[in-house]
């Protein structure tokens, strides 16, 4: 019996491309037409019924109230920091930085994120889970990058040089009237170049996005393997009201 199975396989297989080399299909034509997914479109009931009670358990979810803000977040209310960067930047650092320290021994030094990753300022009034999909609909994760003093010196340039309020946290930057920097502390510290610190930031980032290509130097990487947008949402469970404000961690003196 098997042997007969075996021989009808081989059978039909060498009949079946015996059959496609005497037709010779080709490729005559393609079609495409954009449709666009908006409201023209028409509903199915069975499909809207069947949807309805996951759609409301998710809306519910979202729009549940975790935090209040009191005053606009916005990412463009600072020239060199704002309010939405130190936010972001904060929040990685503390929610970050005990799952980094049970992992390694070590603590994060240092936060870098992007201003262009912030999509949408946070507006006065409930904040819920919503609001952190709004700010970050990336599936970014939190990794830690371990660079050389002579690397953060390279950070600094950068965020002097880029024109934007790229949010930091536990760095503190000084350039004097004439945009050079005068001075750079890391938790209250001036930067020692012959120390390595633990700079946290994104996943996009570390691979060199936005032109930050001195995470390349890295001595090592470590994934925390916890999203932007997930420790944005814890923080928001641990806090009453959300009040960041622009601050020195990034000024420049006047003459």
């Amino acid at each position: 019996m098997v042997l007969k199975i075996k021989h009808f396989v081989i059978f039909a297989t060498l009949t079946f491309l015996h059959s496609c080399s005497e037709q010779h299909p080709t490729l005559q034509k393609i079609d495409a037409k954009q449709v666009p997914i908006d409201n023209s479109l028409a509903t199915t009931e069975s499909i809207e019924t069947l949807v309805k009670p996951y759609r409301e358990r998710i809306n519910h979810v979202l729009d549940s109230t975790l935090a209040y803000a009191p005053y606009p977040i916005s990412k463009t209310d600072g020239a060199l920091n704002t309010t939405a960067g130190n936010l972001m930047a904060d929040i990685v650092f503390s929610e970050a930085n005990p799952i980094f320290k049970s992992r390694t021994g070590h603590s994060i030094d240092l936060v870098l994120l992007n201003h262009g990753g912030i999509r949408s300022l946070i507006s006065k009034g409930n904040v819920s889970s919503r609001t952190a999909y709004e700010v970050m609909p990336f599936e970014n994760s939190i990794v830690v990058a371990e660079l050389k003093g002579s690397s953060i010196l390279k950070l600094a340039a950068y965020l002097r040089d880029s024109g934007r309020a790229h949010p930091i946290s536990g760095l503190q930057l000084t350039l004097d009237a004439e945009n050079e920097i005068k001075s750079i502390s890391i938790q209250g510290k001036p930067l020692d170049t012959n120390k390595a610190y633990y700079v946290a930031t994104s996943n996009y980032l570390v691979n060199g996005g936005d032109s930050m290509v001195f995470f390349k130097e890295a001595l090592k990487i470590i994934n925390t393997d916890y999203l932007i947008r997930n420790a944005m949402i814890d923080y928001f469970k641990k806090v009453d009201t959300l009040k960041p404000v622009v601050d020195n961690r990034f000024i420049k003196l006047q003459k």
